[in-house]
């Protein structure tokens, strides 16, 4: 079962934790996410999954950064989330993905427990422009059935920024 927009209302500030919170942000089923002021890109062209990638800061100015085509851009939510309640997932906005601009591929299921910013990974498919603070996705919540542990440590737990991939860790 996912959580109605007036669920989630409900539930703020106790099973379910979004700083900084709009009310107006609530959808019927979701919460919208904002872009935070930066990205991540990728320094070469040929990733290894066995090793550390090296990556550079990308500032997304105020009037805006226009994205290249095939090319993976790594951004972050400006909100903190949390909860040990339910499952989070992550999407795109459908207005978003109607310019073509893909926001959290793949990856968007979230652990009860998790507690951290989004790392979103975004892609698009002709040149668009981006701006930060823009409501680029939506997060929303998944009920739980039977006993669950709660995520409380990983590689990406409690981070404070954007994560490129700790995939190389998997092989230690």
């Amino acid at each position: 079962m996912i959580l109605s927009g007036k669920e989630i209302l409900k539930h703020m500030g106790k099973e379910i934790i979004i700083t900084p919170f709009d009310e107006k942000r609530i959808n019927p089923n979701s919460y919208n996410l904002s872009l935070a002021d930066e990205l991540l890109v990728y320094e070469q062209d040929e990733l290894d999954m066995k090793k550390p990638n090296p990556t550079k800061r990308i500032v997304i100015p105020e009037e805006g950064l226009l994205l290249e085509p095939n090319r993976l851009y790594l951004g972050r939510t400006n909100e903190f989330t949390k909860t040990d309640r339910y499952v989070p997932m992550l999407e795109g906005r459908s207005s978003t993905g109607r310019l073509g601009l893909f926001i959290h591929v793949t990856a968007g299921f979230g652990d009860i427990g998790f507690a951290g910013y989004w790392t979103l990974e975004i892609f698009c498919v002709q040149p668009v422009r981006i701006y930060p603070n823009v409501e680029i996705c939506q997060i929303y919540y998944h009920d739980i059935d039977g006993e669950y542990d709660l995520y409380s440590s990983g590689k990406y737990q409690n981070n404070s920024g954007i994560q490129a991939s700790l995939m190389y860790k998997d092989f230690g």
